[in-house]
């Protein structure tokens, strides 16, 4: 024990004749960690990608995803679960109207804007507006069409409020979940797959109608190449904020089978647009039965146009 003692003084006054020579000497404990610098730990990242990062996300960005999601462990059936759907500000929803209507280019609308906090606030209130705007849009197109014409009598069409609902929430349902089950299966396929969750589908389906409601406004001006202009311009917006969503996510699988998945994406997109202006908007000319005028003699005579 005393031989131990002896060697460990023996060590101690060597380390410090070293501190004394060298003050400036740096001494790691064997307590404390080492810590790695920031801009070392960057430099060990892999290089190229940027682009995938800003696109689909990163590791960091989904691990805060599954904290996010710990909030939203209530069973579905209790009304917290359906709560948090909802929990969203006006900024918020606000934020993403603007982000569906002025799409940024190579910007993915999820990442951007839905991830974080996903919602139906947003894609509920906007495909109920839309319906109601379709309707009376609708109508008082049809009254101004056939303005003047004696044997004209206006009648609201209220049906139309029934067709126009269940045409856009089946839409804004089906047909997302029709993607998500599919980018699913192709992500059991194709490892590099990115499959968004049925709720950001939804999302995105929703905020991308916002561009038909001041264009369903805009169609009650009886020219028909107004309208399809206005068709052409909002199929544009909303139809490239649904391809630099889902383009992303599948562009790393089969070639046709991306560039299949995208068009019948826009097709289906352009066929509600084209529906609900040939439906509500460009009504047939209605063929009025000839008035019958009584003469003074008795005899019936018919007024032809």
């Amino acid at each position: 024990i005393a031989c131990l003692v002896m060697y460990l003084f023996a060590e101690f006054d060597d380390a410090a004749n070293l501190l004394a020579a060298n003050p400036d000497a740096t001494t790691i404990s064997i307590d404390e960690p080492v810590e790695i610098p920031k801009n070392q730990h960057s430099r060990l990242q892999e290089p190229g990608r940027e682009e995938d990062d800003e696109l689909l996300g990163t590791d960091d960005s989904d691990k805060t995803e599954l904290l996010a999601g710990q909030k939203k462990s209530a069973p579905f059936w209790t009304f917290e679960y359906y709560q948090t759907f909802f929990d969203v500000d006006t900024y918020q929803v606000l934020d993403r109207i603007k982000g569906s209507v002025f799409p940024v280019p190579g910007k993915n609308f999820v990442r951007l804007y839905i991830r974080s906090n996903p919602d139906l606030y947003g894609p509920f209130w906007i495909c109920a507006t839309l319906v109601f705007t379709i309707a009376v849009s609708g109508n008082l197109s049809n009254f101004f069409i056939h303005l003047g014409k004696p044997t004209y009598h206006y009648v609201p069409e209220f049906r139309k409020v029934s067709i126009a609902a269940t045409t856009i929430y089946a839409y804004a349902w089906l047909v997302p979940l029709a993607l998500w089950g599919f980018l699913m299966w192709r992500n059991s396929k194709v490892m590099n797959i990115v499959s968004y969750s049925f709720l950001e589908i939804v999302c995105v389906y929703g905020y991308s109608l916002f561009i038909y409601i001041p264009t369903a406004i805009l169609w009650i001006i009886p020219q028909k190449v107004v309208r399809w202009v206005l068709v052409v311009f909002s199929l544009c917006l909303s139809g490239s904020v649904l391809v630099m969503t889902f383009w992303p996510a599948v562009r790393d699988d089969n070639r046709r089978i991306a560039l299949a998945t995208v068009g019948t994406i826009l097709l289906l997109h352009a066929l509600l647009a084209v529906g609900c202006l040939a439906y509500f908007f460009d009504a047939p000319e209605l063929d009025f039965p000839a008035p019958i005028i009584p003469a003074h003699n008795g005899t019936v005579t018919i007024k032809s146009h």
